[in-house]
This record gives structure tokens, sequence and C-alpha cells, in this order.
């Protein structure tokens, strides 16, 4: 969902039609508003789709819309049929880059029908580059995990960056510093080894200015040539969603922009480094979520002891990184449960509240154990991270190996390559941890931090303004108080850059994208603005998160708000 900026583990998804399905190709030309080809839809596997309503196919599109002698992928697509009257389509993408647009559906087909009244068909899809149904799909570096543990052994990439407070202490400063040549030359070997691996020769097709191009031959196939296309982007859904009202501001319909990452910023500043301005509420989400399990107490939050303040809660999980950083220094060899690997391995769980309570039930205090296990043994031996690292190192394939997918679609779109190097990505990572977010900042690896070395861009990139555009129709812009992965400072930005062609709503509440918490308020305005265009006048519009939605028994959002504590940033 993520930009889905953020890692996503997703099993592996299989797709078998009925017999016969096959795609006609009327005619393949380099305009993205040629004849296009018809989809055919079947039933989905029930191994894909647990909706016996929902239908699957496949969409043929060129890999390169300026040049058709490159050749011809395949999008795997799945859809919601309309409940009431059909109206029209609406595409819909979750995020990532990298998430399953199909696997995505299939969750929330009901949500996203309800939301939008029923009245349109939602198709979601793999885009290029994701997936295994998908051609191009999921890119891969390494043919297997030994092969990637082996290229990584040894290296910051595999345990974290260990730290402990606001990166104030100059021994953890050194430490990492010193690490920053061997990472600068792993990380040009990496790139060089992705473009001699077997989905080097694609790399250069993979990107959000051709998805869009995808989208809108897909609106062409449904609902015929030159009409309006609605959309429904969430997190590095929004970039996508931008480029679309950017490079076709004519097609405009009902768009939606759900957890924005600014595409300003991304289209102007080195990704490694810009990568600082989507942390500005991680710490804030944070204190959300230890606020929210001192509010629970012992009883229903078992990192909180009986009668602890919220302070107390943090100190809890303070003292846990903080043991765990200790035990990693002094160790003499790989370490099973790192202080990074815990502080990666909260940061996506952070994004959901309603996730919050397994995380401080489960996730962390199995964290926690390992730990004390080591410290109680005085031995490091064991997994080396790894059974820990992959549970966030995000999608793996059928042949069990470690994906590059996130990375190739957002370096790929990223601006030309600078003189940025890994050092300068360690003193921001520093700078970062000090001044915007302790918590989170120097969670390593992410996705934006290849691309200062990745060695290719996508042959064609939006670089155009989102100012002074003239839309067919104004965009609904959503942000979160206060979202861990795109800030609402983000949001603001981009509607303030579109003007009157945009409106903004926040809604109230902790974690990443409406998603994050139930919302009346959010889905009477989505209603209204698919029903006939209609926004709320006010820029200043807030939601509130339903009343009976609860984080842990008895906490609701309205409640951690009202008890977080009085440095927490405010709107």
């Amino acid at each position: 969902m993520l930009l889905t900026l953020h890692p996503v583990a997703v099993l592996p998804i299989f797709l078998r039609l009925v017999s016969g399905i096959s795609i006609r190709d009327n005619q393949r030309r380099n305009d993205t508003n040629s004849s296009a080809a018809a989809i055919q839809w079947a039933t989905c596997d029930p191994a894909l789709a647990i909706d016996p309503s929902l239908s699957c196919g496949f969409f043929e599109v060129p890999l390169d819309y300026h040049n058709a002698s490159v050749g011809i992928g395949k999008l795997a697509l799945i859809k919601a049929n309309a409940t009431a009257s059909r109206r029209g389509t609406m595409f819909l993408n979750p995020g990532g880059p990298g998430v399953s647009g199909i696997e995505t559906l299939n969750s929330i087909s009901a949500l996203v029908l309800n939301s939008t009244g029923g009245e349109f068909d939602i198709v979601s899809w793999d885009p290029r580059g994701v997936g295994s149904l998908t051609v191009p799909g999921d890119v891969f570096c390494f043919d297997s995990v030994d092969d990637y543990n082996t290229f990584w052994n040894g290296t910051v990439e595999l345990n974290g960056i260990e730290m402990t407070g606001n990166f104030t202490d100059q021994a953890d400063i050194d430490r990492l510093m010193s690490q920053a040549p061997l990472t600068q030359t792993k990380y040009e070997e990496l790139g060089q080894r992705c473009m001699n691996h077997s989905d080097g020769s694609i790399l250069q097709y993979i990107g959000t200015a051709a998805t869009v191009r995808d989208m809108v031959a897909m609106a062409h196939a449904l609902d015929g040539p030159g009409g309006l296309i609605n959309y429904w982007g969430q997190s590095y859904g929004t970039l996508l969603g931008a480029w679309f009202i950017g490079m076709f501001p004519d097609r405009v319909g009902r768009v939606i922009l759900d957890g924005v990452l600014d595409p300003t910023l991304f289209g102007t500043e080195e990704a490694a480094l810009a990568w600082s301005a989507l942390l500005v509420d991680d710490d804030h989400a944070y204190e959300g979520f230890y606020t929210a399990c001192a509010l629970a107490g012992s009883e229903n939050c078992t990192l909180a002891s009986p009668g602890q303040s919220p302070a107390e809660v943090d100190d809890n999980i303070q003292s846990l990184l903080k043991a765990a950083h200790d035990f990693t220094l002094a160790a003499d060899g790989p370490v099973a449960v790192t202080s990074g690997i815990i502080r990666a391995t909260m940061r996506p769980e952070i994004y959901f509240p309603s996730g919050w309570a397994d995380l401080a039930n489960t996730v962390l205090p199995k964290l926690a154990q390992g730990v004390q296990q080591e410290v109680g043994n005085g031995s490091s031996k064991g997994t080396g991270g790894m059974s820990v690292a992959r549970s966030w190192l995000g999608k793996r394939s059928e042949s069990d190996t470690v994906p590059y997918t996130t990375q190739a679609i957002l370096c790929g779109d990223s601006v030309n390559l600078t003189e940025t190097g890994i050092a300068e990505v360690f003193e921001n990572i520093i700078k970062t941890s000090q001044n915007i977010s302790h918590m989170f900042a120097s969670a390593w690896p992410f996705a934006s931090y290849y691309c200062s070395t990745w060695p290719v861009r996508a042959v064609e990139r939006f670089q155009g303004s989102f100012s002074n555009l003239t839309l067919a129709n104004r965009v609904l812009v959503i942000g979160n108080t206060f979202d861990p992965a795109t800030p609402f400072s983000s949001a603001k930005n981009l509607t303030d850059t579109l003007g009157d062609q945009a409106a903004i709503v926040r809604l109230n509440t902790f974690g990443h994208t409406t998603l994050a918490a139930p919302s009346a308020c959010i889905g009477d305005i989505v209603r209204a603005y698919m029903k006939d265009g209609t926004l709320p006048e006010d820029n200043n519009t807030v939601c509130e998160v339903d009343l009976d939605f609860e984080i842990f028994p008895g906490v609701t959002v309205e409640s951690v708000m009202a008890n977080l504590p009085h440095d927490a940033g405010t709107l």
C-alpha cells in the first residue's frame, strides 16, 4: 500500500482461467488511445479469489509505447462487478510500488464497492514489474536466498543499523560511517548484478509512466476510447495518480489520491535523501502505539506493566532496543535479533492500528524473547538475522528468492543519477534520527536508498509540472493526521499545488491511508464525489474514525489522541 513505500509480505498467487480464454489484439499501435485489445473475463481460481463473484483476465500492452518493436507484455487483472446500475469502471492501485492489485482487491472488494456507491466496476491489476502473473513480473537479482545471503554476508543489509536514542552516541556514528565504503561497493555491484540477471533487459520498461499508459489502454478496452477515467490510488498509487493527471488532464474523471507521496518532491529530489521528508509523522504514530498500549493496561497489552504510563511503556520498548544493541556490539558473531531488525520489523506494523495489538502481544514479545535468550546464553550462534530479516524484506516468489520489484519501479522513476553516495545517505540517516524520527529513521534497508546506485531509469518518466493544470474534473485528496509513510503535509503540498483543481480531507487517525481505520465520514464524502463530483467546499474538512473501532479492547483512536504526550505534533 507503502509508498506502499513500505515492504509487504505477500504469498504467491495463482490464476487458472477456463480453457479457450484468449486476448484478441485488434491492432498494435504506439498511441495509448489506439484501438485496444478486448479483455475476456473468467471466474478466478479459488486459490486466488475466495469471492466467486470476482473475475480475472489478461490484457496485452506494448512494453514501450513509443517503440513497438520492443515487444509485448501482459497484465493480470481482477474485477469486482458493480452492484447497482453500472456507470463505468474505477481503477484501483494499492501502492508499494510492488503490492499486488489482484490480492488487494480480493481482500477489500466489498469495502471499495460500498465506498464508491456500487455503480462502478472496480478493476485492479498487477502492474508491469509486479507479481508472478503479469509479464514482466517481479524483478530478481539473485537466484536463491543462499545467493542473496552470501552476497550480503557481513554487511549492514542483513542486520540493520545499530543505534540508540537519537543517534547521538559518537561510537554508533563512527561505526555506521565506517561501513559506508563497503556498502557503496555492494550497492554498485548489486546494480550490475540486476542488470546482468535475466530480468535486466526489461528494467527500463518498468515504470510509472508506462503504467499510466497501461491504465489508459485498459480504460479504452473497458469503457471505450476517449472517455473519462476514474481512479483510486493509495500510497505509491497516488504518484501513479498524479502522473496520470499530469499526462492526461483531459481524461480525469473521479480521481482519489489517498495517502499522498508528494510528486513534486519525488520528481526533483534525490530519492535516497528525500526519504527523510516522509518520516515527519513516524514518531507521532509510534507515540500513538505506546499510548494505546498504556491505555489498554497490562491485561490487554503485554508490553505494559500494571499502572504504567505511556512514557513508561515507551521506556520498556527502548530498553529492549538497548539490550539488543548492546548484545549485538558485544557479540563475536552474527546475531539473530539486532536492534536494527527490531526497528525494521516494527515500522510497517505501525502502519495499521488494527494490527497494533498483535505487534504488542505477539511480534515484540517474540523478539524480546530472542534477545533475552541471546543475552542469557551469552552466545550469538544461530540464524545470523535471517529468520527475522525475511519478515520485512518483501514478498517472495515460487523460487523462494528475494525480489527487487519495489526498487526497480521506484528507482526507475527517480531523478537522474547524482553524485550522492552511501556516505551521504548514512549522514542523512543520522541527521534524520536526531531531528525527525529517532525511532525509525535508521530502519535499513529501504527501497529509495538503492536509487543513488541503481544503474537504469525508465525509458519514459513524467517530468512536467503539476501547477496550472486544467483537469476535466476536480480531484479528491485524503491524508491522515499521523501517517508514518505519507505524512499529511505531503497531501497538503499537492493540494496547494493543484489549487482549485483539488479538495483535501483529513482523516483524524494514526496509520497509512484510509484503510488504517474505518470512517463513515470518509465513506460519505467518497460516495458523494463518485455520484456527482461533489467535494467539501472547506479545505479544513476533518473526518473522525468510527467510535466502535477499537485498537485494543476499550481503546479508541479518539481516546489515544486525547492522551498523546504534550509535545506530540499538531496540525
